[in-house]
């Protein structure tokens, strides 16, 4: 009996093979959703680890609880201002990386 030898693929080739690869329009979609998805998951957990609720922060940031929990489940519809003040609410550090070309920038 021969064995067959299973070829393993990595993430980033299952992405490139399924979505599209780097600098496609499905690609950068799916990348820039699942970045907002993680932004939101960051901002829930860093409201929890402050002991607050939606409706706390909210009212902190001067918005509704509704966005709150939209800006937690999917931070996209969300403006970079909102963003801003919700992490200044939860007096949390906020550092952006910026890569152009080859250059990489630094703000914090």
């Amino acid at each position: 009996m021969t064995t067959e030898k299973m070829k393993s693929y990595s993430l980033a080739e299952m992405k490139d093979k399924y979505i599209g690869i780097v600098g496609t329009e499905e690609r950068d979609n799916y990348e820039y959703e699942l970045c907002m998805e993680v932004l939101g998951r960051m901002i829930k957990a860093a409201r929890k680890e402050r002991n607050l609720t939606q409706e706390q922060l909210g009212e902190l940031v001067g918005v509704k609880k509704s966005q709150i929990s939209k800006l937690e489940s999917s931070a996209n519809s969300a403006t970079m201002d909102t963003i801003l003040r919700v992490f200044k609410a939860l007096k949390a550090e906020i550092k952006f990386n910026v890569k152009i070309e080859n250059q990489s920038l630094q703000l914090s």
